[in-house]
């Protein structure tokens, strides 16, 4: 097994580096680098197996974030636009945090894990009076779930650091937050007055998501947050650096759109990707000859704006036949979707929901929703 120096300290300093060192696994060897007088102290060499470079240097770089001792279990200082991911504890909610911590160590931010718990002994007990009786068992069992939150919160941490230790993903700095409330309302509370770089949710395959069609968190999510959110679906096949390379972006042919293609362009600035505008016009304001114009038109201002991108535009039905965006998918392989959302009110959205709403049923692609 050969030995290699990573750093010389003094020996106090090298004492708490190899700590640090072994607690991830790593053997630390130390030897006096004045061998001839070792009386005389003039630092310490800290040698490792030359195979555990890569960790080592992961551990030193980001001793804050593998330090058990500096790492609590909850975290309330969230620092403001992170990148925020909900989470249950799910496969896809760790596949999704992955994929948060690739966004936010390009962007150069912080990421924050969010939990959310109901209380069932207070939801149990409201009652259409001035008063509510909220009793002592109730408080120690809200305690409990809030620990049992907590510490589940931080197993699902530690998945995180152990693919960062693995270099599965990039190392970045992590909060973990856990609330009470129902889950959309308390995901959409805590954005706010965070200004959060983006909101990042794994969602479940298809034939799941149809058996949940009324109540879906994340629907909720994307139909009443104001800040954009990246669903990432659990059979979805995710480039590892995760830079989208061929995008569907829908359009109204209004000037939103634009709003919402600067967005996507700063999300993803060095992507290369391939463009395809799908305009969907509503009929009592375009003729199918003026929509072409518009289209036209706005794709050729996005080409001189947006320059690492290449644009292309094509009509769909208004009513969003998903039958033709199935062919239109495999004809050309998306690796995103983006959908510029409009917010409605609560009525309109039972009634008429929104095409981000009703992609999230129907397909199992990531999907960029930016609020305009």
């Amino acid at each position: 097994m050969r030995l290699i120096t990573i750093a010389i300290h003094t020996y106090d300093r090298a004492l708490k580096v190899r700590e640090l060192l072994e607690i991830e696994g790593i053997n630390v060897t130390l030897q006096n680098v004045n061998l001839e007088s070792p009386g005389v102290s003039s630092g310490v060499r800290i040698r490792i197996p030359e195979s555990d470079l890569p960790l080592a240097l992961r551990v030193l770089e980001n001793p804050e974030i593998f330090n058990s001792k500096i790492s609590s279990i909850v975290d309330m200082q969230v620092s403001p636009h992170s990148v925020i991911v909900p989470t249950d504890f799910s496969a896809h909610s760790l596949k999704a945090a992955m994929i948060a911590a690739r966004i936010a160590f390009t962007r150069k931010v912080d990421m924050t894990l969010i939990h959310s718990y109901i209380d069932p002994h207070v939801s149990a007990n409201l009652q259409l009076s001035d008063r509510l009786t909220y009793e002592i068992a109730g408080a120690t069992t809200a305690r409990k779930l809030k620990e049992e939150a907590a510490a589940k919160l931080d197993a699902f941490g530690s998945s995180l650091k152990e693919a960062m230790k693995n270099g599965e993903i990039p190392v970045v700095r992590f909060n973990k937050v856990v609330v009470e409330g129902v889950p959309e309302d308390a995901i959409v509370d805590f954005t706010k007055g965070r200004a959060p770089y983006i909101v990042v949710m794994g969602t479940r395959s298809i034939k799941d998501k149809e058996k949940d069609m009324v109540g879906s968190v994340t629907a909720e999510v994307l139909d009443k947050c104001r800040f954009s959110v990246l669903t990432i679906p659990a059979e979805a096949h995710i480039d590892p650096s995760y830079k989208p390379h061929n995008i569907l972006f829908f359009s109204n042919l209004d000037q939103e759109d634009i709003l919402a293609m600067d967005a996507l362009y700063r999300f993803f600035p060095d992507s290369n990707a391939r463009v395809t505008i799908l305009h969907v016009p509503p009929r009592h304001r375009y003729t199918d000859k003026a929509a072409g114009k518009a289209a036209t038109a706005l794709s050729d201002y996005c080409s001189r704006t947006f320059d690492q991108y290449s644009f292309e535009n094509i009509p769909l039905s208004p009513k969003l036949a998903i039958n033709e965006l199935e062919k239109l998918q495999a004809e050309r392989s998306f690796d995103l979707i983006v959908v510029p959302n409009r917010r409605k009110n609560a009525f309109t959205r039972i009634f008429n929901p929104g095409i981000a709403h009703r992609l999230l049923f129907h397909a199992d692609l990531p999907m960029l929703v930016i609020p305009v």
